[in-house]
């Protein structure tokens, strides 16, 4: 049996054959001209002008290498969270594309909104009157609450301060879908409803239609449709080419007994004599644990199913069928993209791209 810790084998008679390999870091590629190319698709369905969300450093992928990739399909309006963001995109970008940012103008921000050009979208009449008062004139954005009730002025709010924001001349008024992904969900049309209650009177370009909601229908698409997902790859865009491939080096191989366990909390015995590797990533580097009983990593075109528990740092892995030691295993690739990971693990592509570790080796194609 395998000792635990603390426990000795001479260093000639090892329970098992171990086979060590001194590999580099996982490396993820991101594919610069698939994030383009998926734009540009985005952009032929959509009736209005088309941004590109990159908040969140483009959903983990980058935000220097993939705005300026963007910027050159010829995106010329981008979405960010929060100004500090917005700001470090119009580095950059330089002088020239929009960047709006979602959460408006937040205290403290206006020397940030001011220095960089920035456009605030107003989420309430507080944030109206510290733009107002703190940048008099610069451009300015509404986002208006159709009924998600996360960000946004609610209609009564709205209807209350929207001939002083009007007298301002916003550049935008946008709202958000809660179920665009749900094509036959019925908050769509309800959503819809309401946006156009509350902006069908104006003379200003508007913003509904995300990713989901360029799927959906032209009646969402208004002036400016703001595709984010579907940019890197994921749901619902079904048709998008993928973006990232992650490779994982082997540090270890080894044999395991029938009967011998695994990782920790001995989760997984062997039911038979097999050939485990032992790969340089985790939870640490955004490996979920949750993903770990559903997920296999991929030699080529086989799959290795993850065994054990999935730890910080390392991973074991099936190699029983593979018949070789492999210098490395694919976790994200042709085989398996974002949403089977989130599959895998109850959760949406979102996470699994935005949790990706600041260890791996990025290395970036295309562009």
């Amino acid at each position: 049996m395998r000792g635990c810790a603390g426990a000795a084998f001479p260093l000639d008679a090892p329970a098992h054959p171990v086979k060590t390999r001194f590999m580099s870091t996982a490396i993820l590629t991101i594919d610069l001209d698939a994030i383009a190319h998926n734009w540009r698709a985005l952009d032929a369905m959509n009736s209005g002008t088309t941004a590109a969300v990159v908040k969140a450093d483009a959903y983990g992928l980058g935000v220097d290498r993939v705005a300026r990739r963007l910027a050159r399909a010829g995106a010329r309006q981008f979405f960010v969270a929060v100004a500090e963001e917005g700001a470090a995109l119009r580095q950059c970008l330089g002088p020239g594309p929009a960047i709006h940012v979602f959460s408006g103008h937040m205290p403290g921000d206006a020397e940030m909104i001011g220095d960089t050009g920035l456009i605030p979208m107003i989420n309430s009449l507080d944030q109206m009157i510290r733009h107002a008062e703190g940048l008099p004139g610069h451009p300015f954005g509404i986002q208006l609450d159709s009924g998600m009730n996360r960000l946004g002025m609610e209609p009564a709010e709205w209807a209350a301060v929207r001939q002083i924001a009007l007298a301002q001349h916003p550049v935008l008024i946008m709202s958000h879908l809660a179920c665009a992904d749900e094509a036959d969900h019925a908050m769509n049309p309800q959503q819809l409803a309401a946006f156009r209650d509350m902006t069908d009177d104006l003379d200003v370009p508007r913003s509904l239609a995300n990713t989901g909601a360029i799927l959906l229908d032209d009646a969402y698409h208004f002036d400016l449709a703001r595709p984010g997902i579907g940019l890197y790859g994921g749901r619902p865009f079904e048709a998008a080419r993928s973006v990232v491939t992650l490779d994982i080096p082997v540090i270890q191989c080894r044999d395991l007994a029938t009967g011998e366990t695994i990782g920790y909390g001995n989760d997984f015995a062997a039911p038979q004599e097999m050939r485990i590797a032992t790969v340089a990533a985790g939870y640490a580097d955004g490996v979920l644990r949750a993903m770990g009983p559903k997920t296999s990593l991929w030699a080529e075109d086989t799959p290795c199913p993850v065994v054990g528990r999935i730890s910080m740092d390392l991973i074991g892995v099936d190699i029983t069928d593979l018949g070789r030691d492999p210098k490395s295993l694919q976790l994200l690739g042709p085989h398996q993209g974002i949403d089977t990971l989130a599959d895998n693990a109850g959760t949406i592509g979102y996470e699994i791209l935005t949790s990706l570790g600041a260890r791996y080796t990025r290395r970036y194609i295309g562009g």
